[in-house]
């Protein structure tokens, strides 16, 4: 099965730490503008999701969250959540810690594609 969104192992490393200090984590992308458009780690039940947030998966125990018009420029990628030094958006929780959460991706293949849509 595909996954819309996973991980490097840095960034798996970085969310056990950041679980181990602050509990349950979640990620949200909402594709504003400046740091709106990295992805955000909150404690679980500090950041409130709307009907217009797509849950596309987890990743380290922790469920990632796009905004459903972000989703449509991304929805044919797989999102890989890396961690790489420097400094991260204000809000997340990685920010103190010297590194920040990025984004890259892959396009899915036609047949993932159609495994995602529901086509096996």
């Amino acid at each position: 099965m595909v996954d819309r969104v996973t991980a490097t192992d840095v960034a798996l490393g970085w969310i056990e730490k950041l679980n181990a200090k602050h509990g349950p984590l979640m990620f949200h992308q909402s594709g504003g503008c400046c740091d709106g458009s990295a992805p955000m780690c909150y404690p679980r039940n500090e950041f409130r999701t709307g009907a217009s947030d797509v849950l596309l998966g987890s990743i380290g125990g922790a469920p990632f969250y796009m905004g459903a018009a972000q989703f449509d420029y991304w929805k044919h990628t797989q999102l890989i959540i890396d961690a790489v030094p420097g400094r991260g958006a204000g809000f997340s929780l990685e920010s103190p810690e010297g590194i920040r959460f990025l984004t890259r991706s892959r396009v899915f293949t036609d047949d993932e594609v159609n495994e995602l849509e529901g086509g096996n």
